[in-house]
Order: structure tokens, then sequence, then C-alpha cells
């Protein structure tokens, strides 16, 4: 499955600053109790979780349900104590596993 994520965050921030990450990932969300047109139902598939980790440090992760709209979107905010890499990673159902990281550079 081809996966489409989008990964937002300011690249250069001054050190201390605190600032809103945005992450988008390209996905379904089947919850398996939709009926297909063969009136069988369909497998559930859904992204899980989600997990920030800014140079290895966790700082943000939200176990995420059935009731999550298709394509989800989650925002939350960092403080960025010096230049780094910040990497989210999504796991769920089927085997789902992606990971998207970005550099920020602290002043």
């Amino acid at each position: 499955m081809s996966l489409r994520a989008l990964l937002n965050a300011p690249s250069r921030v001054r050190r201390g600053e605190v600032v809103e990450v945005r992450a988008l990932l390209q996905h379904a969300m089947e919850t398996g109790y939709r009926r297909g047109s063969d009136g069988e139902l369909m497998p559930r598939d859904l992204v899980r979780r989600l997990e920030a980790r800014f140079d290895g440090e966790p700082v943000f992760s939200a176990e995420l349900h059935a009731a999550i709209a298709a394509n989800p979107y989650v925002a939350f905010w960092l403080r960025v104590p010096a230049t780094g890499v910040l990497t989210v990673d999504w796991q769920g159902d089927r085997g789902l596993s992606h990971r998207e990281s970005l550099r920020i550079e602290a002043t």
C-alpha cells in the first residue's frame, strides 16, 4: 500500500521556542463494521498509534480508535530545546508502519 504523509513544523526556530507540529496520514481508516458491495463485512484497517520523538526522546503519542476520520490529522505543540530531528511513526492494523522525519534548526 502506498502511503502519503505530511509532517509540518518550522525548519528554523529560536532555542526553547514552542512550535506547532502538524501530521497528516492519507489512510482510509476502515472500521470493520461496514459491508462491501458483496454484503460481507470489510476487514478493519485502522491507524492505531502515532508516536513523535525529538532526537530519540518521546515528545507526544496518541492512541487512535475507530471513531477517527479517514486521513487522520493530528497537531501538537513542541518546545524545541536544540537543533535536532523530529520523527513521527504511525502504526496500525494489517501491518501498517510508516515514518516521517523533519530536521529543526534551533538558533
